[in-house]
């Protein structure tokens, strides 16, 4: 894997990563802000999606057509759902489905007919991560901020395992997994949804800190491919 894709949601979180970037070189991408740059012997191309399943899957097959990454990362933030989570805990997803989705008789609860139920992190990436602090698990993906006691009720029920919820890892995994690209989603956990009575305000209280914490675990992900 010398060409690795790394896709975030967010300005916050692609101004995180910028400076991993040597001899970085910033362009526009049909609208998506792209860097290239090296980590090492490795070639990078950090890249901001936008919010949401549509951006992000948009996001990987512009970066595919592009780029033509070997391995695709997510690196972002989501919300904690796993009782075992805290603000700033790190969750790296062995699996990735959705909690919105329903397409009926036949199909499990968040699988797109046609595809799998769940999407599994590729063998590899989810190693080079493996380190003590690092919790693997479940991540659910919506077109949702989760704040309502019965919106977590709810996902919980169908997915007894979850730790994560965000509003993008599924999508990719979803494309990566029809060009053939090996992914993985790594999560800093932004707020717990359920545990404080405004998690809305967790949230942005988890930015006014600056997290460094996906930016060591890229850095160390890198180094261990």
């Amino acid at each position: 894997m010398d060409r690795i894709g790394i896709v975030v949601a967010m300005e916050k979180e692609y101004a995180l990563l910028e400076d991993l970037l040597q001899g970085r070189k910033d362009v526009s991408r049909q609208g998506f802000s792209v860097s290239t740059g090296k980590v090492g012997r490795k070639e990078v191309v950090l890249m901001k999606s936008g919010i949401g399943k549509v951006a992000a899957a948009t996001g990987i097959n512009l970066l595919k057509y592009e780029y033509a990454p070997q391995a695709v990362v997510n690196s972002g933030v989501a919300g904690g759902l796993g009782s075992c989570l805290e603000t700033g805990d790190v969750v790296a997803g062995d699996f990735c489905t959705y909690h919105d989705v329903d397409c009926g008789t036949g199909n499990e609860y968040g699988q797109v007919q046609g595809f799998p139920a769940r999407y599994a992190a590729d063998a590899r990436l989810l190693q080079a991560v493996r380190q003590d602090h690092v919790k693997t698990g479940l991540i659910c993906t919506g077109d949702q901020f989760i704040q309502d006691p019965a919106q977590l009720e709810s996902i919980r029920k169908r997915f007894p395992e979850v730790m994560a919820v965000d509003m993008e890892s599924a999508s990719m995994a979803q494309v990566c997994h029809i060009w053939n690209i090996p992914f993985l989603s790594l999560r800093v956990i932004s707020d717990t949804p359920g545990k404080k009575s405004d998690n809305f305000a967790q949230y942005n209280d988890f930015w006014t800190v600056a997290p460094k914490k996906n930016f060591e675990l890229v850095r160390h992900l890198l180094s261990n491919l």
